[in-house]
């Protein structure tokens, strides 16, 4: 399963061509975009600059598609598993290639079990960082009681 099929996201709306989510709009404001993933324009701007989205300029107004719309999606969705900007643009650049399905779903099963790893890793830690501070708190608290038994 790729990373668009995790999100929700068909082949057509990558292409620019499907509407897989329900929503009939084909093309988007950078307000339409910032409200409906609560993001900042800088973010929506930076992106840009990072060759993740592709708007079309009608003057100075940025005009996005489906496709911009469902690579948003797209980095959003990868940010959130903890994969990197340069690592979701890897495996988004591969929906451009002809061959880009099976290219793309060994590169992305590669990096889902790689990120898998390093949550898994991160969530040992987090677990004996959480067992400490109970263990800490129950000595403060114990000193607490003595202290406050003490005074009384």
């Amino acid at each position: 399963m790729s990373m668009a099929q995790l999100a929700g996201i068909s082949r057509d709306d990558i292409d620019g061509a499907g509407a897989s989510d329900g929503n009939k709009q084909t093309t988007f404001t950078i307000g339409d975009l910032s409200r409906e993933f609560d993001v900042t324009l800088r973010t929506l701007r930076f992106y840009e600059d990072k060759a993740l989205l592709n708007p079309r300029r009608e003057g100075l107004n940025r005009i996005y598609s489906r496709r911009d719309r469902s690579r948003l999606k797209l980095v959003l969705m990868g940010k959130k598993v903890g994969f990197s900007l340069t690592e979701i643009k890897e495996m988004l650049d591969l929906y451009d290639l002809k061959d880009g399905q099976v290219l793309q779903m060994r590169l992305a099963l590669r990096k889902f079990n790689e990120q898998i790893d390093v949550l898994e890793r991160q969530k040992v830690d987090i677990e004996q960082a959480l067992d400490e501070l109970r263990r800490t708190v129950d000595v403060v608290a114990g000193l607490l009681r003595q202290k406050e038994a003490g005074a009384a």
